[in-house]
């Protein structure tokens, strides 16, 4: 597998220099994202915004849609690839694809693509990404199977990250 263009190829031996970026060649951050959510009256628009963020994911595939990459403890199926390339400063830095076959679990995926995409793998373990789902409102609007799911897959991340 490589990383091409931010996407993970699959069957390729080794990846590319990582490019200076949180997430997919954006200068997008968190605090971009909760302002952006700040921006909306209702939830209802915060639902619809969710929702256009996952359809900016890069599309994974489905050759890596097995059940090796499912992530256990999310209602909805999500698969996650997770890799570590080197950065242009040299050191190693976390990279995923992930999928899923829900609409607001796929925006879910793109605000962890901006927490985590492109981290130091040093970096990744101090994202407070509990915070950046409060301040987003997340954590009093989704279901509480969504926020598991949501941490499930933080827990896959950081994982990956912690076994680099």
């Amino acid at each position: 597998m490589i990383w091409r263009d931010n996407i993970l190829v699959f069957g390729m031996n080794t990846p590319p220099k990582a490019q200076n970026y949180t997430a997919m060649q954006m200068n997008t951050t968190l605090d971009d994202l909760i302002e952006s959510f700040s921006l909306f009256d209702g939830w209802e628009d915060r639902y619809r915004f969710l929702i256009d963020l996952g359809q900016r994911l890069p599309p994974m595939d489905e050759a890596l849609k097995t059940a090796h990459n499912i992530v256990p403890g999310c209602t909805s199926r999500v698969w996650m690839v997770t890799a570590t390339a080197t950065g242009e400063d040299g050191q190693p830095c976390f990279r995923f694809i992930a999928d899923s076959d829900a609409k607001i679990v796929k925006g879910l995926i793109y605000i962890l693509m901006v927490a985590y995409q492109g981290q130091a793998i040093k970096d990744v373990a101090s994202v407070d990404i509990r915070q950046a789902f409060d301040d987003l409102g997340l954590s009093g609007h989704l279901s509480p199977s969504r926020r598991n799911g949501f941490f499930a897959m933080v827990d896959r991340i950081t994982g990956a990250a912690a076994l680099a």
